[in-house]
């Protein structure tokens, strides 16, 4: 047994296709194979189910991915060990962020990161939370910037900032007569929110317990695919609807649609980094957090 191999089962129970996890190694198809067939040989059980149209995992070859992924780790941390003293910040961190977060803080984020250490090119990723959790998880990503609650064994969080809601409607909307909005009207607005699996969705449901009602009732809320897909449909008119802070201060489409803050006490989200208790590098994860704080601190995507 090898680490070698053990790095080919996690590949392939993650890909379930031989050839994609042959390309993610950088081997042939063929010795990929030979290779896993090899360590079910000498474990005596099958590790993966085969056929022509796919590869799964099974239940005790889950079970000996989930601890071939674990002693990579350690691999990894003895290899960190063994290099005390160099830099930790000279290599890539692997970044996902939500998909309501990642394209308001990236642009901010990617100089501040560069100014704090500029040998640490940044690998970023968008994608929901579910799917951000599975990466952490089996370390595809070193870092996940997520909204709280975010609960996952052997993963630290750290909250960062807290972030307004504001309410978003079209021009000439009555409601923009207003200095502030209180959130018990919207239940009886048309509202546009994310649809089903992004966590902004629910935060709003749970911050705003009128529309919560309305959409329990299926009555006044469409849903959209993103947060531009919904600002672009308020500027229409079809409809209303709340927006995080950072997707609104300074974007380049923000006169087409009215913005009112929400009265006291207005809803809001608490941002926080989470990252493997295991993860070698604790330096870039300070680096990280940071920068998000710098670019918190300073006028602009991030201004709370």
């Amino acid at each position: 047994m090898t680490l070698t191999e053990l790095r080919y089962i996690v590949t392939l129970a993650q890909e379930q296709h031989f050839g994609h996890a042959a390309e993610r190694c950088f081997v042939s198809q063929p010795t990929l194979s030979i290779a896993v067939k090899k360590l079910e040989d000498e474990l005596g059980v099958a590790l993966f189910e085969r056929s022509k149209s796919a590869v799964r995992v099974t239940p005790v070859g889950e079970k000996v991915v989930r601890q071939a992924q674990t002693v990579l780790e350690q691999a990894e941390a003895i290899r960190e060990l063994a290099k005390e003293g160099k830099d930790q910040l000279a290599s890539p961190l692997r970044v996902g962020a939500i998909f309501t977060i990642g394209p308001y803080l990236f642009p901010s984020l990617i100089p501040e990161v560069q100014k704090l250490a500029p040998q640490m090119p940044l690998y970023i990723e968008e994608n929901m939370t579910e799917t951000l959790r599975g990466k952490i998880r089996n370390g595809e990503l070193d870092a996940i910037v997520i909204a709280l609650p975010f609960q996952e064994p052997d993963v630290l969080t750290r909250a960062v900032y807290d972030e307004p809601f504001e309410m978003v409607l079209p021009k000439g909307h009555p409601l923009s007569r207003e200095k502030q909005v209180d959130p018990s009207v919207i239940g009886d607005l048309r509202m546009l929110l994310l649809g089903e699996g992004h966590c902004f969705r629910d935060q709003v449901l749970e911050a705003c317990p009128t529309l919560n009602q309305s959409f329990h009732n299926q009555h006044t809320v469409t849903e959209g695919s993103s947060l531009e897909t919904i600002r672009m449909m308020v500027a229409s008119g079809l409809g209303c609807s709340v927006l995080p802070e950072s997707a609104i201060k300074n974007h380049p489409s923000s006169h087409l649609v009215e913005v009112r803050p929400f009265k006291a006490p207005r809803p809001m989200r608490t941002v926080a980094v989470a990252w493997r208790a295991s993860f070698p590098r604790p330096q870039a994860i300070e680096v990280l957090i940071q920068a998000i704080l710098s670019c918190q601190s300073k006028p602009g995507l991030l201004e709370s």
